[in-house]
C-alpha cells in the first residue's frame, strides 16, 4: 500500500544544509508548480548536487554574476537558467546564505494535472516522459526565467512549492556520475535517484559540441 504523501511545505531550514545532505531527501518530495490554467504536481525522481566554489561543474564556481546571484541564497529559493539557446532548468537552493549550491531538478513523476503537462510536452510518447529529464521537467511545468528567485518555502499560493512527500528509503537511492558534465567536475557521483523508477532519465557523459565549419 503507497503512503499518501505529506503536502507540508518543506521549511526553509531542510534547505539550509550542505548540498550533498540536501539533493538525495529531496527525492520523494513533491513540487507543485501554480499555473493560470492550474496546478501541477510532480514527485521528485532524480537530482543532481552542485557545490559552488568546490565545484568545477557549477555555474557559481568562478563566483558571483548576474546569471546565477539567487545561487548565493536564501535557501529554499529557485534559481531557472536557460541553456543552449532553447531550455530552461529548474534547481533549487541551499546551503547557509552566500554558499552559492544548488540542486538541479532532472526528473520527476506527473501525480496532479497530467493533461496540463501533456499540453506542453506534446512530444512524450507516455507519461513517463512527460518530466525525464531537466529541459522537459521545467517545460511540463511550465517554469521560464520568470520565475528565477522564487521562494519555495511558502505555504501561500505562490507559483512554485515543495512539500514534504513521501522521503524515500536510504536503500532506494542510487548515485552516480552526474550528466553531461565535463573536466574536473564531471568526476563527482553527485546524481542521486530513485532505484528502478521509469521516470529518471538515461546517464549521458559529456560530448563537447563541435563547431559548424
Amino acid at each position: 500500500m503507497i503512503a499518501t504523501p505529506d503536502r507540508t511545505p518543506l521549511p526553509r531550514e531542510f534547505f539550509d544544509r550542505p548540498v550533498l545532505e540536501v539533493a538525495p531527501d529531496l527525492l520523494g518530495r513533491i513540487l507543485v508548480r501554480t499555473t493560470s490554467d492550474g496546478p501541477i504536481a510532480l514527485r521528485l525522481t532524480e537530482v543532481e548536487a552542485y557545490d559552488g566554489p568546490n565545484d568545477p561543474g557549477s555555474h557559481a564556481y568562478r563566483g558571483r554574476t548576474a546569471r546565477n546571484s539567487v545561487m548565493f541564497g536564501p535557501p529554499g529559493h529557485v534559481y531557472v537558467y536557460f541553456t543552449y539557446g532553447m531550455w530552461h532548468c529548474m534547481n533549487l537552493v541551499c546551503g547557509p546564505e552566500g554558499t552559492a549550491s544548488a540542486v538541479l531538478l532532472r526528473a520527476g513523476e506527473i501525480v496532479e494535472g497530467a493533461e496540463l503537462a501533456r499540453k506542453r510536452r506534446l512530444s512524450a510518447r507516455n507519461d513517463k516522459e512527460l518530466a525525464k529529464g531537466p529541459a522537459r521537467l521545467a517545460t511540463a511545468l511550465d517554469v521560464a526565467r520568470s520565475l528565477d528567485g522564487t521562494d519555495a518555502c511558502t505555504s501561500d499560493d505562490t507559483p512554485l512549492r515543495v512539500l514534504t512527500g513521501t522521503p524515500v528509503a536510504p536503500d532506494q537511492v542510487r548515485n552516480g556520475p552526474r550528466t553531461g558534465v565535463s573536466g574536473d567536475g564531471g568526476v563527482h557521483p553527485w546524481r542521486f535517484w530513485i532505484a528502478n523508477d521509469p521516470t529518471v532519465s538515461p546517464y549521458r557523459a559529456h560530448t563537447p559540441r563541435r563547431r559548424s565549419s
